[in-house]
């Protein structure tokens, strides 16, 4: 038996972190090496450590690294999975699978979400915070075990354990891209403008209208733009189906 699958279960039990040691094991299999990189991959930016410097610490780095590890495991993993299928077939389940609903979804079926360190009422603002602490706990992984370690764990652990791959191929949930494809077919012009920015800092919410052959034709708000185009296709595709019936 190797000697840190010796060391690492005891160090663990001795740790004034042992819940989170645990709790690492229980998600992903594996006891962590560097206990602080997870502790950081889990402290949102509401409740970021100041330095001497000046300086704010959080898991902002780590998500954008985690970001990146994980849409390249997924890419390959969809790439081996489906050896017949074109580029758009595979950017589109990509897609599907790293989006933040997703990724918010994962988070709070693994248990990722009791986890995370945040200021009260914190999950009124950042919608995406789940999500956000999953891909920073990608990136811990990454630093602390290696690509190679990161992908399996991602693979056997998270995406054939909590993905249903079939399903998700039959499940398009990108209203953006539905209503673009119906408007190609339709020979329909579609645009999507943002109207309005509503609140300050943290709290600002977009607000975007779709317009197809220029007519208003459905209006979404969220914290993101792309979020409010969601929402805003999501109704222009409600109307368009009720005037089908009409």
């Amino acid at each position: 038996m190797p000697r840190f699958e010796v060391i690492r279960p005891l160090r663990a039990a001795l740790s004034e972190d042992k819940a989170l040691f645990n709790a690492i094991k229980n998600i992903f299999g594996f006891y962590p090496g560097n206990i602080f990189l997870y502790k950081l991959a889990l402290r949102h930016r509401s409740v970021a450590k100041e330095l001497s410097n000046g300086a704010k610490v959080s898991n902002e780095r780590l998500e954008y690294l985690g970001d990146a590890i994980l849409s390249a495991v997924v890419a390959d993993h969809l790439f081996k999975t489906f050896p017949l299928k074109d580029e758009g077939f595979l950017t589109e389940m990509r897609s599907r699978i790293v989006s933040r609903a997703q990724l918010n979804n994962l988070s709070q079926k693994l248990g990722i979400v009791n986890l995370i360190q945040t200021s009260p009422d914190t999950n009124n603002v950042y919608r995406s915070i789940k999500g956000d602490a999953f891909e920073a706990l990608v990136g811990a992984v990454y630093l602390d075990q290696g690509y190679e370690f990161t992908r399996k764990v991602l693979i056997e652990k998270v995406i054939r354990l909590h993905f249903d791959l079939e399903q998700l191929e039959n499940n398009n949930t990108n209203y953006k891209s539905r209503l673009i494809e119906w408007a190609q077919r339709e020979k329909v012009s579609v645009e999507f403008v943002t109207l309005n920015e509503v609140g300050h800092g943290y709290t600002k919410q977009y607000v975007v209208e779709v317009l197809l052959d220029k007519k208003a034709s459905g209006k979404g708000r969220d914290y993101s733009i792309k979020g409010a185009e969601q929402n805003a296709a999501m109704k222009a595709l409600m109307q368009v189906e009720e005037q089908k019936t009409a």
